[in-house]
């Protein structure tokens, strides 16, 4: 099992379907060259075009005689700059992460000041306005537990695609549990960190940028029921870019 941190800016996410220009891609080609094997790495969560990594999780098989605690310092001679592999070990040979419980942990974070900085482009969000952090927080609360999360998944997602092609229709469908939304801020960089269960797809985008329209003052916090009990995408805020979100832990329960 190996965990990665990537720059994701260069990307088309992790996964693209036709082999060129993923995460995955890069992975698959730089590990099969150096074990010499043909590897198909199989990743926990399929990040997003732009978006970052601090800590997903793959596993693959290999019959390399590597030591799986020195794997990722010989993988990171292959691999480039803007992806590190941070940790290798072995695990059980049946162990699919895709098929685990786990904790995710998401970072965004949004650069509040009225000049840019191109130090700070790349990971995150800019915006030149005043905004409201206390009223972000208070609003958040509403979004913890287990809810149905229709309002803030992309209608163009497999997700919703697949539901309505067997007629289905169910809430279980667009159901997830957040455990913690934390939002500070330090100096003008706000952070907001979501703990779930699992998120669909632009999920954590479309929260964030539905919490920025509220720290705006466009919306009041309690705007955020009436957002859930619609389920509906056109209720809820932006969508916000993919540059300041990353991809922050993994963590199996």
């Amino acid at each position: 099992m190996i965990k990665i941190a990537y720059d994701g800016t260069n990307y088309k996410g992790w996964q693209t379907g036709d082999k060129t220009n993923g995460i995955e891609d890069i992975l698959n080609s730089k590990i099969s060259k150096l074990t010499g094997e043909n590897i198909k790495i199989i990743g926990t969560s399929r990040t997003d075009s732009g978006v970052h990594s601090n800590g997903n999780i793959a596993v693959f098989d290999t019959n390399s005689k590597i030591r799986p605690d020195k794997f990722c310092f010989a993988i990171n001679n292959l691999l480039p700059n803007d992806i590190s592999v941070l940790e290798s070990n072995e695990v059980d040979e049946n162990f699919n992460p895709r098929k685990h419980n786990a904790i995710k942990t998401y970072i965004y974070r949004i650069h509040c000041d009225t000049i840019r900085n191109p130090i700070k482009e790349h990971f995150a969000h800019h915006v030149y306005y005043n905004i409201n952090v206390d009223k972000m927080i208070t609003a958040s609360k509403y979004l913890i537990g287990i809810h149905d999360f229709k309002s803030f998944i992309n209608p163009d997602s497999q997700t919703i695609k697949l539901a309505k092609q067997i007629g289905n229709t169910d809430e279980y469908i667009t159901t997830r549990e957040i455990y913690s939304i934390d939002i500070s801020k330090n100096d003008d960089m706000i952070t907001i960190n979501i703990r779930g269960n699992g998120f669909l797809y632009h999920m954590v985008r479309i929260i964030c940028g539905t919490l920025l329209k509220i720290g705006m003052n466009m919306w009041e916090p309690e705007y955020i029921i009436e957002i859930m009990n619609k389920k509906d995408r056109k209720y809820a805020g932006f969508t916000l870019p993919a540059k300041g979100l990353t991809l922050e832990n993994i963590e199996f329960i």
